[in-house]
């Protein structure tokens, strides 16, 4: 048997089960309640039946004579009548209730007198009739019927009739428990067959439903990750197809960003093997020929020759610390320190940090700013850290004897910063790309491409301190970067 058919009978079980409890669960209480209204319909019916037979008796048997009990007379009568109906059990009241004579057994008589509000009250009700005292059981109400005794026209007690006597009672009671194990056993065997048939066509329909949403994650989990499950809006069902479609679609992201990652991972990968290895070639040469001419170079050429190696070494420090940097930051473990400091003494220093590579290629650097510009609240090393991506990125695409700007102005909550030059600029459809990750501008000349980490940091670290940058710039015109830090 299959895991599938083992799962699918466990869930009919389940359901049947689940059905048939709740069924009985409802055919009991019918059963109890049907018990309570068939008693209580019963008593009403018979009292209804025999009310009026202590009238009866009052009227033709004459049972008080002389203001006392005639026995004579009436125990015959009235033993008559309870024997033709032996639900009847009649008793003689005076006029304050107590009971004066009664037709029963002696022993089993527990009271010497009944409640006579309730005896008032049933003489003075037409409908409704109360419920009265029980001489044999004692604060136990039955149903009854009373009638005053007339001597003369004067009132000289009651004949007071217990319509539900004891024999009656276990005649119902036997009555009862019959017609609550039949009641119990039809619906017990209807609350089966019911669970049964609602099992079997719930689960058909469950199962159904079920099965084809099955089919669709196969075919997703085989490789169509176009599958979609279809034509399930509503109910649970509606929940769960709408939560694997939404959890398809986040995978199936998920893979495109996983590809797309690793896509650039791997052209990361070549433009850091190519930056990486032109560098080392160019001092492995070097170093190589001033250990086979060691002899024979001069000095100034041994000078040049620890230039251009120390030059390489610089480029390689430079790479593998944008690398680290560019790390750290995609796996958020930079935290910002932020402190209040005045951005323009930080840009004059880096500038002039600057100044003698500019003088070299004959690049002028400025500066523009306005009087007591305001303090700012940044992390001085990420904030220097940005300002040194853009003239480094600048420097990359400024020809010699071009200009570099740094301009810097109040703009509402904060101070715009302007970082521009007289380069190669950048063309419109590669403005969105150049922040990106591992990407460079397929425009720039070979020997200018770098690992496109610069911009990438820069933007990372601008949103770490909740701004942006945005870049002005068109193809041979030279390109500016803009962007705001907030001041303290």
């Amino acid at each position: 048997m299959s895991v599938r058919t083992i799962g699918g009978n466990l869930l009919f079980w389940k359901i049947s089960g689940v059905f048939a409890s709740l069924l009985i669960i409802l055919g009991i209480i019918f059963v109890m309640i049907a018990s309570r209204f068939s008693k209580s319909y019963y008593m009403t019916a018979h009292q209804q039946l025999y009310g009026g037979i202590a009238q009866h008796l009052a009227t033709f048997t004459r049972p008080i004579k002389n203001g006392k009990p005639d026995t004579t007379v009436t125990h015959d009568i009235i033993h008559s009548t309870m024997v033709a109906n032996p639900s009847v059990e009649v008793y003689l009241l005076d006029t304050l209730g107590n009971i004066t004579d009664y037709v029963v057994p002696q022993a089993s008589v527990q009271m010497k007198k009944v409640d006579m509000a309730k005896v008032r009250e049933w003489l003075a009700s037409d409908t409704g009739k109360p419920m009265g005292d029980n001489p044999k059981h004692p604060g136990e109400s039955s149903i009854f019927s009373v009638a005053p005794v007339l001597e003369n026209g004067v009132r000289v007690g009651y004949v007071y009739a217990v319509l539900a006597s004891e024999t009656q009672k276990q005649i119902l009671a036997s009555l009862t428990d019959d017609l609550n194990f039949r009641l119990a056993a039809y619906i017990f065997f209807a609350a089966l067959l019911g669970a049964f048939v609602v099992g079997i066509v719930t689960f058909f329909l469950i199962t159904d439903s079920i099965c084809s949403i099955a089919g669709v994650v196969k075919r997703f989990k085989d490789g169509d990750h176009a599958a979609r499950v279809h034509g399930y809006a509503t109910g649970n069902l509606g929940v769960l197809t709408s939560t694997f479609n939404d959890m398809a679609d986040v995978i199936v992201d998920n893979i495109e960003k996983i590809t797309a990652t690793d896509r650039l991972r791997q052209e990361l990968i070549a433009n850091v093997s190519h930056d990486l290895r032109t560098p080392l070639s160019i001092m492995q040469g070097y170093v190589e020929t001033m250990m086979i001419k060691k002899d024979t170079l001069s000095e100034p050429e041994k000078e040049r020759y620890l230039a251009i190696v120390q030059e390489g070494t610089r480029k390689l420090s430079g790479l593998v610390d944008q690398l680290f940097q560019y790390s750290k930051l995609e796996a958020n473990v930079v935290s910002v320190q932020k402190e209040v400091f005045p951005l323009g003494e930080l840009v004059s220093d880096i500038l002039s940090s600057y100044q003698l590579k500019a003088d070299e290629r004959g690049i002028r650097l400025l500066m523009e700013t306005v009087p007591a510009l305001p303090q700012v609240f940044a992390d001085i090393a990420l904030t220097e850290r940005v300002f040194q991506n853009l003239l480094d990125n600048a420097f990359k695409f400024t020809p010699d004897g071009g200009q570099i700007t740094v301009h810097l102005a109040e703009a509402g909550s904060g101070i715009k910063i302007r970082v521009a030059d007289t380069g190669v600029g950048i063309a419109k459809a590669y403005q969105e790309q150049i922040f990106e990750r591992y990407k460079q501008a397929e425009m720039y000349p070979s020997g200018q491409k770098g690992t496109g980490l610069g911009l990438a940091i820069v933007r990372r670290i601008l949103e770490l301190h909740q701004t942006t940058i945005e870049v002005v710039s068109d193809s041979g015109k030279g390109a500016a970067f803009e962007f705001i830090m907030h001041r303290a």
